[in-house]
């Protein structure tokens, strides 16, 4: 008996639609049963590198193409239409990042998937985070997670390692501008970031971010943010990001009351203090003197399987077997948007944010920037129709 399949259908086969193709023709469980494109030209390519069926619309390859499931790899303002269309049909969606460009289209998809799922109790959503399957990530969750640093204090994240040039921005008409995108680096490039602050510290109760609109490229969107977070158990948390700086930094650093766990340049490290600095600083009679600090260098499996396979493979399973966890779930591209969505609005508002935040205020500030655009792109710089992808993924 030949082993039972997946129908999958992919929709946007443009640089990160083209890194899924790849995926899933190296599946034995699944059948590409169509992909589709708005460019005529890339979708029948695809198709017959893939051996399936072209489609021009995503509601015909809804319709026609008897699929179990969508990947959606096209620009963020159509991620929700696209998943509530399949919603509406009992297909499951796995989804690029982020869910959605604002929190109200973002919660339309999450109510349409719980209401899907009342007629469809199996149905499944899917985010595309995979930055949690890679190892060094997924040992610093485990650390935080058995209480090893006790009380966490202060989180401080410089991941400026996201360096664009010009010619990216250039490369295609919908990037970086409001209509196009929603927005800048928050918006596509730190999505997988931000979806990490929240898997490993939760949403922050306030927000204070501070945006820089094109300091660095011709744009009319964000590409250097700085931001400052407060939780309710009194952590704090700083994020660094830009797409301007080269050689870019990616370094995290987490206070706990036992030590300081370091990650950067591939290498996790523990500076572990003998008692708690909350008990120490309370109890000792001592004005100056510092506790005698033990390094250690946390061992981390570099070979695990990581990266977008991981994820697709894990959806799969999830739809074949009915087992198995998704490494994201749809509902949690929540978290993600609001750090995203609350520092834009804290900056736009010059003033700090409560979470939940103003959704409605973010959605109205988005609609005036896209109203009064007059940003006109540059011509497009032509390049190979299949870019190399991987340079542009994370690596911890």
């Amino acid at each position: 008996m030949s082993e039972r399949k997946i129908s999958i259908g992919l929709v946007g086969l443009g640089n990160i639609g083209s890194t899924h193709a790849k995926i899933l023709k190296e599946m034995d469980n699944v059948h590409v049963a169509g992909v589709c494109d708005l460019v005529q030209e890339k979708a029948d390519t695809y198709a017959k590198e893939l051996n399936t069926q072209a489609y021009y619309n995503y509601k015909d390859l809804l319709e026609q193409s008897g699929l179990d499931a969508i990947i959606i790899a096209v620009p963020h303002y159509d991620h929700p239409t696209i998943a509530l269309a399949a919603f509406e049909r009992g297909i499951h969606v796995m989804c690029e990042k982020p869910i959605a460009v604002h929190l109200n289209d973002a919660k339309r998809m999450v109510d349409a998937y719980e209401n899907a799922r009342k007629l469809h109790p199996d149905l499944q959503f899917a985010l595309m985070f995979q930055e949690r399957t890679l190892p060094f990530y997924r040992k610093v969750k485990s650390i935080v997670e058995s209480g090893q640093l006790g009380k966490l204090t202060r989180v401080t994240w410089i991941n400026t390692a996201w360096f664009r040039s010009q010619a990216y921005y250039n490369s295609g008409d919908w990037r970086a501008t409001w209509a196009g995108e929603g927005g800048g680096i928050l918006t596509n490039q730190c999505p997988h970031t931000l979806d990490m602050y929240q898997w490993l510290f939760g949403v922050p109760a306030s927000i204070t971010g501070h945006a820089h609109i094109g300091k660095y490229h011709d744009i009319e969107v964000e590409d250097e943010v700085t931001a400052y977070f407060e939780h309710t158990n009194g952590m704090i948390g700083h994020l660094i990001v830009t797409t301007g700086e080269s050689p870019g930094t990616n370094r995290m650093e987490i206070i706990g009351e036992h030590g300081k766990l370091v990650l950067e340049e591939g290498e996790l490290v523990f500076y572990k203090n003998p008692i708690s600095m909350l008990k120490y600083s309370n109890e000792t009679d001592q004005k100056f003197s510092k506790m005698e600090v033990e390094r250690v260098e946390i061992t981390v499996d570099i070979n695990e399987p990581s990266g977008h396979k991981v994820v697709t493979t894990k959806f799969v399973d999830r739809l074949l077997n009915g087992t198995g966890e998704l490494i994201a779930n749809g509902i949690e591209g929540i978290g993600a948007l609001t750090l995203a969505n609350g520092i834009m609005l804290s900056s736009f508002q010059k003033q700090t944010v409560a979470v939940p935040i103003d959704a409605n205020a973010f959605e109205a500030k988005l609609k005036e920037l896209i109203a009064g655009s007059r940003f006109v792109k540059k011509a497009p710089v032509a390049s190979a129709d299949k870019e190399d992808m991987s340079k542009s993924f994370g690596s911890h």
